[in-house]
């Protein structure tokens, strides 16, 4: 049983309309309360808002049986309180627990006042949430923030894309310990689901994983050791050779008896296949692992990078390297965001396995499709291709998109118009967006999977665009209470 909103009014429950904000305050919390009260108030936006959020819920799901469970709207406020404060699941329990404020927006009244949420509650219902539906409201948002700012929806707007790259939650990679990973998990797994049914074959499990452990840091104290040239550095390198054969042949034992005992696991009824299955997906990035340690140390091949895998938790993980000063690489992905002149984001996209060059075409088709008042926009020389220069052109009236290498005159022409000239200025300004999405949230993504990575970044978005415009109803309270106070003054 779950609603959009209870039907059932608390007695006593206090009004969303009724709660107060302090216009001067400079905390997050009130602007982005602030931003969901305008659409909760806004009856237009409501409608549209609890119509997509009803979409989250299965057809076949009857309201009026089971269990209760936590209304959509929370969901909303909750996840979106999570991402811009950058808090974890911890902090947003304490919060939807004992801020006044908070629970008075979730839609507690006095009558309910002792209701406390679980830590398991939250962390389970703020993942409901789909990338697709997050972008269906971050269109309403959008427009809701256009029209705060009295802009007629017939305005053209002007767009900035640019990416950048939102962190996994993963240690620096190297093969040694990818395959210490990989193995451990296949250990404590296989142990997890053996030892409950009496056989004592993984009761050592803890000391084995100490032991493979100890192989690793034997291998990396080899690595920093210093060697002279000659006879000294050719021992160094076949005692490094050594250490790594060794290390494989302890994981491939231990791998060979992981397998018997998976196969025996899947005659047990009580055992659950999908756990099994996971085991299996550990024993491949092991297998992988070990194979290609052997290829590079023992063979002295070079891995492709295509073939690599940079954590065998977060799979999805690329290597991104943009040369940044002092930022000599990034573990995690590229997202692609798509801002406005009035600093709202209008769209954005992971770029999975894909560079610069190969979306902005997309990024601009898509943004159309939800904005059909996209009529200009500006990219960045990462961006840059022939074949892009000729499709932007016929998307947009104005294109912004800096050619690398040499000019022709008439390129030369098209980079020195004023309009080509104020638009590579204006640039620059997506980069304050992008800072307050790492500053909110999208600094590095704790959540796992690339659904979950995908899930995170999309209620980023919706957050930012909700606190934006928060801020916007702020602001212009801020100015009603200043010319009050002048009024007052000069009476």
């Amino acid at each position: 049983m779950r609603y959009v909103e209870n039907p059932q009014l608390v007695l006593g429950e206090d009004k969303i309309a009724r709660i107060q904000f302090d216009p001067r305050s400079r905390d997050d919390i009130p602007q982005l309360l602030m931003g969901l009260q305008h659409l909760y108030l806004t009856p237009s936006l409501r409608e549209q808002v609890f119509a997509i959020l009803e979409t989250a819920i299965p057809p076949e799901v009857d309201p009026s049986n089971g269990r209760p469970g936590m209304e959509l709207w929370k969901v909303l406020v909750l996840g979106s309180l999570r991402l811009t404060l950058n808090c974890d699941y911890d902090r947003v329990h304490e919060l939807a627990n004992n801020h006044k404020t908070l629970r008075q927006m979730l839609g507690h009244g006095w009558l309910d006042d002792e209701y406390q949420y679980s830590l398991q509650t939250v962390k389970d219902n703020l993942r409901l949430l789909t990338p697709e539906l997050l972008d269906r409201i971050n269109q309403v948002v959008v427009k809701a923030g256009h029209r705060a700012l009295k802009k007629s929806p017939a305005d053209v707007l002007k767009g900035r894309c640019d990416s950048f790259v939102v962190e996994t939650d993963v240690h620096y990679p190297t093969d040694i310990t990818l395959l210490f990973d990989a193995s451990r998990q296949v250990i404590e797994r296989t142990a997890k689901r053996y030892i409950p049914l009496g056989r004592t074959e993984w009761r050592q499990s803890a000391y084995q994983v100490r032991q493979l452990k100890r192989r690793v840091r034997e291998i990396e104290k080899l690595k920093r050791s210093k060697c002279g040239p000659g006879v000294q550095q050719a021992a160094h390198q076949l005692e490094l050779r050594e250490a790594h054969a060794a290390y494989i042949a302890h994981v491939n034992l231990l791998l060979d008896k992981a397998q018997s005992s998976v196969a025996e696991l899947r005659a047990e009824p009580h055992v659950a296949h999908d756990e099994l299955q996971v085991i299996e997906e550990f024993m491949a990035h092991a297998h992988r692992q070990a194979s290609q340690i052997m290829e590079r140390v023992l063979w002295e091949q070079v891995i492709p990078h295509e073939e690599k895998v940079f954590s065998v938790y977060e799979p999805h993980t690329e290597w991104i390297s943009k040369g940044k000063a002092g930022v000599p690489v990034e573990l995690g992905l590229k997202v692609c965001v798509m801002e406005d002149q009035h600093g709202f984001i209008l769209h954005h996209q992971v770029m999975v396995k894909s560079q610069d060059v190969d979306v902005a075409q997309e990024m601009v088709q898509q943004t159309q499709a939800r904005f059909a008042q996209l009529r200009a926009c500006s990219f960045d020389q990462g961006f840059h291709s022939p074949t892009n220069q000729q499709a932007l052109r016929g998307l947009l009236d104005c294109v912004i998109l800096p050619k690398r290498g040499k000019l022709s005159q008439e390129e030369r022409v098209y980079q020195q118009a004023e309009a080509f000239v104020q638009g590579r200025r204006r640039h620059a300004a997506v980069e304050s967006a992008i800072n307050a999405l790492e500053v909110h949230g999208l600094d590095i993504c704790p959540d796992h999977g690339l659904d979950g990575f995908k899930r995170y970044v999309a209620l980023a978005v919706v957050s930012r665009n909700l606190q934006k415009l928060g801020a916007i109803l702020q602001g212009r309270a801020r100015h009603a209470l200043r010319r009050a106070d002048a009024r007052k003054r000069a009476a």
